[in-house]
C-alpha cells in the first residue's frame, strides 16, 4: 500500500486542468504515480514538464532512452518503473532477450558496443554518481551535445522516478 494517499481526481475539481494535461501527455490515463504526485500539484506539474521533455521532445533515440530506463529500474529494484516501460522498450527495438539480460549485462552477448557504453554510463551515474573519464569518453563518441545532455537527464530523472516510487511504495495500477 502506498505511503501517501492517491488523489482522486473526481473530488478535486481544482486539479482538473492539470489532470487533463497529465492524461493528454500520458496516454489518456492517470497512473498511480501521478495520483501520488498530485498531493503536491506544483511538483506534479514540474514532473510532467520534465518527463514530457525527456520522453517526447528530445533528440536522443528512444532505444537508448528505454535501455537506460530499464537498466535503472533493474539497478534500483523498481518493479513499477520496469513494468511500465517494458512495452516502450520493446516498441523502441529492444528484444526480450536484452531485457532479460539487463541484470548481468556485462556477461551477456546480446548488447553491441553502443549499448554497452550506455549501460556503463547508467551504471556509473546510478551506482557511483561520479563518471570516470573512460566511461564518459565512450558515450561522448556516440552522442552530440544535445543527445548527451538528454541521456544524462534521462538517467538522472529516472533515478528520481524509481526512488520516488520505491520510497513511497507506489504500486502498479
Amino acid at each position: 500500500m502506498a505511503r501517501v494517499p492517491f488523489v482522486d481526481e473526481n473530488t478535486h475539481p481544482e486539479l482538473a486542468p492539470l489532470v487533463e494535461r497529465i492524461k493528454a501527455e500520458r496516454g489518456g490515463r492517470l497512473l498511480n504515480l501521478y495520483k501520488a504526485l498530485l498531493n503536491s500539484p506544483d511538483v506534479a506539474m514540474g514532473w510532467l514538464a520534465l518527463f514530457t521533455a525527456i520522453r517526447q521532445k528530445g533528440k536522443l533515440g528512444e532505444r537508448f532512452r528505454e535501455l537506460a530506463i530499464m537498466r535503472i529500474a533493474v539497478l534500483n529494484g523498481a518493479k513499477y518503473e520496469y513494468d511500465q516501460h517494458v512495452p516502450f522498450a520493446l516498441k523502441a527495438g529492444l528484444t526480450q532477450a536484452q531485457l532479460d539480460a539487463l541484470p548481468e549485462w556485462r556477461k551477456a552477448s546480446v548488447f553491441g558496443p553502443a549499448d554497452q557504453a550506455v549501460l556503463d554510463y547508467v551504471d556509473a551515474m546510478t551506482k557511483k554518481i561520479q563518471v570516470s573519464d573512460r566511461v564518459f569518453r565512450r558515450v561522448r563518441r556516440l552522442f552530440d551535445d544535445r543527445e548527451l545532455v538528454e541521456l544524462t537527464a534521462t538517467i538522472g530523472g529516472y533515478n528520481l522516478v524509481s526512488r520516488f516510487l520505491e520510497a513511497l511504495q507506489i504500486e502498479r495500477e
